[in-house]
């Protein structure tokens, strides 16, 4: 897109499907964006991984729908072919099936779908890492570890919290007491996911995902009858206390400790059919005090607005329309 004299320019931090939503929203509207994440490629924990032969959705695991907007976004991706309906209900921490009509949806070839579809067309620069955010007097200026530079008129962060402060307080803006309060208020738990590929059947049952909601464990899915996955895998969320508490611990003790815990809960020995692991350490995983809004202005002059999953509605949903909301808020929209 050409910049021309009245155009208004924005960057976005945070390549997740918050920041890549505000981000569309903008650049529809004829504004110039840019997009930078630090991580190899868009989606946030809206993520998948290749081990061999298996694919893995290792951060978020699905997602529901229950406002209107977020259908409208949803049967959009249904119809593009980057969603699909999973399941309406999981096995238990027994085993048991426990349908409830409720629709959760997947990504089409994993979690990571839906991000890339929306991040076509967009401005979206990966693998930098912003380290510098300086405020002057025509609005923002983004420096990156690479020696990239950006200026924009808005700069909205869509980073986790304890992250996005830290960038606002990297140069030489100064964020207003009452916003870095609200910003401060905002917590989260961890998660350790495990992700390994087998040999042979997990043991997992149909629809291939069981939700513990317990500790140590959260969540066991098998990847292939998710319908993601060539190869049997399962992925492994240990529960929030267990994952704080063993954060830092060695890799191979976590492993072996999350493989055991696993093949207790399914009645088979999957150390014996594991081919590979990988672990993803993510310390934002769960929001456990979030800020009542869907997104926060912290400053009108310059712009500053933060959005993600810990504002507004929690998890997948909550994110898409924290993005939405601080478009909406920039482009003057009333909802």
């Amino acid at each position: 897109m050409s910049e021309g004299p009245d155009t208004r320019s924005c960057i976005v931090v945070g390549a997740g499907i918050s920041g890549l939503l505000a981000a569309s929203e903008l650049q529809r509207a004829g504004w110039d964006v840019t997009v930078l994440d630090e991580a190899s490629g868009v989606g946030g924990r809206m993520a998948t991984r290749r081990l061999g032969e298996g694919s893995f959705d290792h951060g978020a695991q699905f997602f529901t729908v229950r406002s209107e907007r977020f259908a409208n976004l949803v049967d959009d991706w249904l119809a593009a072919g980057v969603a699909a309906e999973w399941t309406r209900g999981f096995a238990d921490a027994q085993g048991r099936q426990n349908e409830d009509g409720h629709p959760r949806y997947r990504g089409a070839r994993g979690m990571a779908s839906i991000p890339e579809y929306i991040s076509r067309g967009l401005g979206v620069r990966t693998g930098e890492r912003v380290v510098r955010v300086d405020a002057h007097e025509s609005g923002w200026e983004v420096a990156c570890d690479s020696g990239l530079r950006v200026e924009g008129d808005v700069l909205v962060i869509a980073a986790p919290v304890p992250r996005a402060l830290d960038l606002a307080s990297s140069g030489s803006y100064t964020l207003p007491d009452e916003a870095r309060r609200r910003l401060e208020a905002i917590s989260y738990d961890p998660c350790l996911a495990l992700m390994a590929l087998l040999d042979g059947p997990s043991g997992v049952p149909e629809p291939g995902g069981i939700q513990i909601k317990d500790e140590p464990l959260d969540w066991v899915c098998d990847n292939q009858r998710k319908g993601i996955s060539e190869a049997p895998g399962v992925t492994i969320h240990a529960g929030p206390r267990w994952s704080r508490s063993h954060f830092e611990d060695d890799e191979a003790e976590i492993t072996r400790r999350l493989i055991s815990f696993a093949s207790d809960q399914l009645g088979t020995d999957l150390a014996s059919k594991v081919l590979t692991i990988s672990l993803a350490r993510w310390p934002y995983s769960w929001v456990t005090n979030s800020h009542p809004e869907p997104c926060l202005i912290a400053s009108e002059d310059p712009p500053l607005l933060f959005c993600g999953d810990a504002f507004g509605q929690p998890k997948v949903e909550g994110a898409a329309l924290s993005g939405l909301a601080a478009a909406d808020h920039l482009l003057g929209r009333d909802t």
